[in-house]
């Protein structure tokens, strides 16, 4: 009797994680408009500065309506990357930066399904990544120069929808998640996304660049960031607990 309940339990629990996972999916944005585009460019000066940089980072993120109106098509550009730290990641970020540049006002990546950071994305299944995690899902950095172009099919160009990002930033990370700098995404007219041109396949990445930068950061600090992402896992292990306590009481 005790183990005909213990394992009814147990699958209400599965059902209800299987349930929350496949909650947090993102879906394919339509719509988008052919007249709008976005450019993001780093500042001269980082917000993290290592001893191997000289300067900051260069580099810009464009981005235009994808075809049909699906989705977004990013070209991403960066140079001047430290010699160490990587591979490094970018991310869009839900705030854009403050006028004093600091990139930990930016808060967590943009993830309007409320994945959460963990599991780490698997980029062979996108549309199950925090839809602000570019890296994660189309390349990491691993040469300077980079450059790759793509189309992501669950990022926005409309106001009012959740996955919208003209308002919002990017951020240049260390592989250790340490911020070494960030940028606005801005308007430009025509609709170019400035140096986006092309149509890309979704999920395709043309790369280019030679290199890579793979070592550790001489530095094994890292600015503290809350992620929303914390708060909505902690709230899933509360929600499992009466089924634990209910085992334990069989």
């Amino acid at each position: 009797m005790h183990v005909s309940k213990i394992l009814a339990i147990s699958a209400l629990g599965a059902s209800g994680v299987l349930a929350q996972d496949a909650s947090t999916s993102a879906t394919q944005v339509t719509g988008n408009p052919a007249d709008k585009a976005f450019v993001a460019t780093l500042p001269e000066e980082p917000f993290w500065a290592t001893g191997t940089l000289d300067g900051n980072v260069k580099g810009s993120i464009s981005a235009k309506a994808g075809p049909d109106g699906v989705g977004v098509t990013f070209d991403v550009k960066f140079s001047n990357i430290p010699k160490e730290g990587g591979p490094f990641t970018y991310h869009l970020h839900v705030d854009p930066v403050p006028e004093d540049g600091n990139c930990t006002k930016t808060l967590a990546h943009l993830d309007p399904f409320q994945r959460g950071e963990d599991p780490t994305c698997d980029s062979s299944a996108p549309e199950t990544c925090q839809v602000g995690d570019l890296s994660g899902k189309y390349g990491k950095i691993t040469s300077d120069p980079f450059e790759a172009s793509y189309h992501d099919p669950y990022t926005s160009l409309s106001e009012g929808v959740g996955s919208y990002f003209g308002n919002r930033s990017f951020v240049f990370h260390f592989s250790n998640k340490t911020r070494i700098s960030c940028a606005n995404f801005v308007a430009v007219s025509g609709g170019d996304g400035g140096s986006a041109n092309g149509t890309y396949p979704t999920g395709i990445v043309s790369p280019t660049g030679t290199g890579s930068p793979t070592a550790s950061p001489t530095s094994t600090s890292t600015v503290p960031v809350t992620a929303a992402a914390n708060v909505l896992n902690a709230v899933k292990n509360f929600a499992a607990a009466p089924l634990v306590a209910l085992l334990f009481m069989l």
